[in-house]
């Protein structure tokens, strides 16, 4: 039987979401909440029950936009989501479901953001996402040797110019660097609130890491955790930042960090092939893997290309690059809470 997660079945979704091998740390039901509360997308996590067990799940945001299109999002604003489930019939009638309620809601599509070829059958976007996961050295020293020489070279220069990195309580220095980064890359700046909304919820798996340099703020990240995992997942640097290898020093840290408490697996998370994010993170020595964002055409006839790398949003992104930060703060959040 399929069903709609209510508040009375939270700890049985989450405990099903912490001892399945596929789900994510994008598949706990806190995102429910932060995706409602953030942006006011209604949401349907639905799961499958047999015998007052859960068998399997699929979170599901419903994101109507005159801009962007209409659309279920599986999982909206996370690089990862998908069904899981415990068998195949089980995947299938979360599928079919899916399926039923997109065309009451007469979607245009929906999306299943997958780390696995689920679905053969569906269209997706070949060579378009990557992710870059990684296994962890017990020992710090080890972690550091194996980074490429010259980006090793680039992280113990930003040791040597004095950096150092502390935990944040709140989310402001996050939003300063975060919201300056995203401006200087023609992209929206998702609302402070949603970061707030983003602590609060999943609290100690939710943790904030800044660089300072003499006190003055040079980058800032906000890093999930899951199970044996770090995700580094929103983050920037302030115009500091390059001069003295700032952003490569954070991710150090936050390397460093994730191996004194015993994780195991860091996740750079998704790029597009052929970005500077892509290029970035090839730099560490991470080996990318393609992610499968597999599409139900539902009234659309073909996928949708909401992305920078679309020719018509050149003109946008490079008006957008040039905003005061103030402006893009204001008006960058009602643009923004429907890219998810």
């Amino acid at each position: 039987m399929i069903k709609t997660l209510t508040d009375l079945e939270i700890s049985l979704w989450d405990t099903y979401v912490e001892n399945s091998a596929e789900a994510t740390f994008f598949h706990q039901s806190g995102w429910k909440e932060v995706v409602e509360r953030a942006f006011g997308h209604t949401t349907y996590y639905l799961y499958a029950e047999e015998q007052g067990k859960i068998t399997g799940i699929l979170p599901l945001v419903h994101v109507n936009s005159s801009l962007f299109g209409n659309a279920l999002v599986s999982n909206a604003f996370c690089v990862y989501g998908g069904i899981v489930a415990d068998n195949q019939d089980t995947f299938q009638a979360l599928d079919d479901e899916a399926c039923a309620l997109a065309k009451r809601l007469k979607v245009e599509h929906i999306e299943f953001r997958n780390r696995e070829h689920k679905t053969p059958d569906r269209p997706y976007k070949k060579d378009l996402y990557v992710t870059f996961r990684k296994e962890l050295f017990a020992d710090v020293d080890e972690n550091l040797k194996a980074i490429p020489r010259k980006q090793r070279a680039v992280v113990r220069k930003g040791i040597k110019a004095g950096l150092v990195s502390v935990i944040d309580e709140d989310v402001e220095r996050l939003f300063q660097a975060y919201s300056e980064s995203v401006r200087n890359l023609g992209t929206p700046v998702l609302p402070k609130k949603y970061f707030k909304i983003l602590k609060q919820v999943f609290a100690e798996q939710c943790e904030v890491l800044s660089v300072e340099h003499n006190g003055q703020l040079v980058a800032s990240v906000m890093n999930f955790y899951f199970r044996d995992e770090v995700l580094p997942y929103y983050g920037g640097g302030t115009t500091l930042a390059r001069s003295v290898y700032g952003n490569d020093f954070m991710y150090w840290e936050v390397m460093r960090r994730a191996v004194e408490k015993g994780i195991k697996v860091f996740d750079y998370g998704r790029s597009k092939i052929g970005t500077g994010s892509y290029r970035f993170k090839k730099h560490w020595g991470f080996v990318e893997t393609p992610l499968f964002y597999e599409f139900e055409l539902v009234t659309a006839k073909e996928m949708p290309d909401i992305n920078p790398l679309n020719p018509k949003y050149r003109l946008f992104i490079a008006a957008w690059k040039k905003l005061p930060l103030a402006v893009s703060q204001v008006v960058g959040p009602w643009l923004a809470k429907d890219l998810a």
